[in-house]
């Protein structure tokens, strides 16, 4: 019955931002590190960012750091992906994380996912 809902994903030129969101239901948010991974058509999935259930630590890969950002509103039980200065490598499914542990989600070996939201990223 958990479920992490993400916002619908879009369509944006190059250069260009977007917001994506994650609702959590089903679990207690606020002990719960969260994160982002995608997936690129014919490619691995990926991790992109993650934060502990505080908000107080964040990572990030090495491709997006500097323009995405990775936050969470406790009150709302919703994670957010602030993605600025979009590529085209950045076309990709992205897919919202959950669990207990800060290690796991950064290792993809996180307990719940979300379904995965369509970003695309033209030039």
């Amino acid at each position: 019955q958990v479920q992490l809902v993400e916002s619908e994903g879009g369509l944006v030129q190059a250069g260009g931002s977007l917001r994506l969101s994650c609702a959590a239901s089903g679990l207690t948010f606020s002990s719960y590190a969260m994160g982002w991974f995608r997936q690129a058509p014919g490619k691995e999935r990926e991790f992109v960012a993650a934060l502990t259930w505080s908000g107080d630590t964040t990572y990030y890969a090495n491709s997006v750091k500097g323009r995405f950002t990775i936050s969470r509103d406790n009150a709302k039980d919703t994670v957010y992906l602030q993605m600025n200065s979009l590529k085209p490598e950045d076309t990709a499914v992205y897919y919202c994380a959950a669990d207990t542990k800060f290690g796991a989600v950064v290792g993809g070996r996180n307990d719940y996912w979300g379904q995965g939201t369509q970003v695309t990223v033209s030039s």
